[in-house]
């Protein structure tokens, strides 16, 4: 029987980059392998395909034979006659992206059977600040705990003087093995955690670990413009790497408290200010808050309760950014609920004086619409 494309069996165009041809194989392995389809033969041998079609589009030398002979340029060529993924240092780092196993073939692979470095774990602090400190931005400190270089054995875990040697259980592989279908796999050893020693004298500050827990003291610059829900990345800051691996990051996740006066919708502050009966006639100048202070502004004649006046650049600032949006403010006319006899006297006159129309007002063209859907 005919040997199948290459191509067809990842799905890529012959012009695939490395990474789209790379990225179809992880896609087909995580799909067929044969610990996510027990005691199916057909995915199995889609499995091996997959990994033989891989292992000579992945190599530039196979793939241009095969572009230029077909299966005839890969004759005695591993994936020409059969492929053998044990022996391809690439297809360990590929599963171990996938499962997450440093040596899934138990060849292991590019790091030579030593667990490689792995990044420390990210951590998150969550932080509450004031209404106002996220609008114009606050410099503070922030306290919390994580896993340090233990200062008395340098991170080593041994006690002074103390030698290491090559782990009992793991033979200084940093990984133990078992079989798992047709496959090899590997964990990290639990005796030396990876490092493929462990100490005869541990170190008794950390007990071989080569870490402590101690509280960090950071400094944080929270710009303006933040709201609740936003996480400021501070590289470097989180756990400390295993295996001389990079630290992780510190995440702080912050939660705005809420103002007494002030509504926020993205740029744009709202706030309602009360003016009486006299002034949404009449007109007036009135003073209004802002989050600098009060601002004079002018109430035309005849406002109406809910008219709206807007502030330009007295909103909240654009993060990493000079422009700010909006305040707006909306304008409640208040009625008395007690008069004085003075008021109540001059209050009777302009009933006087007044026209009276209590007819119902006609809808909108809004309403209308409404009123017609809903029939």
């Amino acid at each position: 029987m005919a040997k199948p494309d290459y191509y067809d069996v990842l799905g890529v165009e012959r012009g695939a980059s490395e990474q789209t041809v790379k990225s179809a194989y992880r896609k087909m392995a995580l799909k067929y392998h044969p610990d996510r389809n027990p005691d199916n033969p057909d995915a199995e041998d889609k499995f091996k395909l997959a990994a033989e079609a891989y292992s000579v589009l992945s190599d530039s030398d196979k793939r241009g034979r095969y572009d230029q002979f077909g299966h005839d340029g890969l004759a005695g060529a591993a994936g020409g006659g059969g492929f053998d993924p044990s022996q391809s240092s690439d297809f360990s780092d590929v599963f171990g992206d996938l499962f997450g196993m440093g040596d899934i073939f138990g060849g292991g692979g590019r790091s030579g059977g030593r667990t490689r470095a792995r990044r420390g774990a990210d951590l998150q602090y969550d932080l509450e600040i004031e209404f106002e400190d996220a609008i114009f931005g606050l410099n503070t400190e922030i306290q919390f705990p994580r896993s340090q270089p233990c200062d008395d054995c340098s991170g080593t875990g041994a006690a002074n003087g103390a030698q290491r040697q090559a782990c009992g259980q793991c033979g200084g592989r940093g990984q133990v093995y078992y079989q798992q279908g047709f496959f090899s796999v590997g964990k990290t050893c639990p005796a030396c955690r990876g490092e493929g020693s462990t100490v005869d004298k541990p170190c008794n500050t950390c007990r071989g670990a080569g870490q402590v827990r101690k509280q960090r003291k950071l400094k944080v610059n929270i710009p303006p413009g933040v709201d609740s829900g936003t996480r400021l990345r501070l590289s470097g800051e989180g756990e400390v790497g295993a295996n001389s691996g990079p630290p992780g990051d510190l995440y702080v996740l912050l939660r705005v408290k809420d103002h007494a006066i002030f509504e926020r919708d993205g740029t744009d502050l709202y706030c309602q200010v009360p003016i009486n009966v006299a002034q949404a006639a009449l007109g007036a100048e009135i003073e209004v808050p802002t989050l600098e202070g009060e601002e004079t502004v002018k109430v035309r004649t005849g406002t109406q309760s809910g008219s709206r006046l807007r502030l330009k650049g007295k909103g909240v600032p654009f993060v990493n950014s000079g422009r700010r949006g909006d305040l707006v403010v909306q304008l409640r006319v208040t009625t008395p609920a007690k008069l004085t006899r003075e008021q109540r006297r001059l209050f009777e006159e302009l009933k006087e004086l007044l026209p009276v129309d209590n007819q119902p007002a006609e809808k909108g063209i809004l309403d209308k619409v409404k009123d017609y859907l809903t029939q």
